[in-house]
């Protein structure tokens, strides 16, 4: 289904691959993942569900955006749709929605939008300052409409992680209609570069860069993520230990 910018205004509308070089370091994940629990406790607790992450000033912005973990998923359907502009690219949402939708680039960057200067933070230690452009993901959940028993929105992307099998994260509904998160196409004023995610990726901004899925394909809706990968919501968290909620 081809959702238009009035249809969705009607119903009321690899990613970042995690950090290889320390994804396999035991001791490393103990260390930095043992306080999840906490850290949940207190973002959640403590702070009221829609507080900001800081933004930045336009002169903070960093000279040079990193890319890190998947450069390019250089596969042939991706060199494809990269070769075409991305004209045949679309974004599906299923799942446990009311109305799936197919989304090409062309609709999203039609819709309202949300500007935010923002400091990413990777695992492995590094931070950068980015512009970020991109649709509220809430805008399109609710022109998807939401089923009841939904619970986790799961990121299937054009990226593969070895063996054929594509990168995925998920977040909660908190995080999903959160205000500063949205699903971004353009980074300091361009379109996403092929490094950084093109033609969309994730930005969930008060969770560390694992959890900003690049090269996104595919939104599902989930009750449960007991049958996502092997269970435990992301690529990275199955594969490496890291723990499903990054917050920072």
């Amino acid at each position: 289904m081809i959702l238009t910018r009035r249809g969705l205004l009607l119903g009321a509308t690899a990613s970042l691959a995690g950090c290889d070089r320390l994804a396999r370091n035991e001791g490393f994940r103990e260390a930095l993942f043992s306080a999840e629990n906490f850290h949940k406790w207190a973002q959640r607790s403590l702070m009221a569900r829609d507080a900001l992450a800081r933004e930045f000033r336009p002169d903070q912005i960093s000279p040079v955006f990193r890319a890190n973990g998947t450069a390019n998923p250089n596969t042939p359907d991706y060199k494809a749709l990269w070769r075409g502009g991305f004209a045949d690219w679309r974004l599906r949402v299923d799942g446990l929605v009311a109305r799936p939708l197919s989304l090409p680039l062309a609709d999203l960057r039609r819709l309202p939008h949300r500007e935010q200067i923002t400091r990413h933070d990777c695992v492995e230690g590094w931070s950068a300052i980015g512009k970020w452009r991109g649709v509220p993901l809430g805008t399109i959940l609710d022109g998807a409409g939401l089923r009841d028993r939904a619970r986790y929105l799961v990121f299937h992307c054009a990226d593969s992680m070895g063996g054929g099998q594509p990168y995925y994260e998920s977040i909660d509904l908190i995080d999903a209609f959160h205000p500063q998160t949205i699903l971004a196409f353009a980074l300091n004023d361009r379109p996403l570069s092929v490094a950084n995610g093109a033609p969309l990726r994730l930005r969930v901004e008060r969770q560390l860069g694992y959890k900003q899925a690049k090269y996104l394909m595919r939104i599902e809706a989930v009750e449960s993520l007991a049958a996502i990968g092997k269970g435990k919501g992301g690529y990275w968290e199955d594969h490496a230990g890291y723990d499903w909620y990054a917050g920072i």
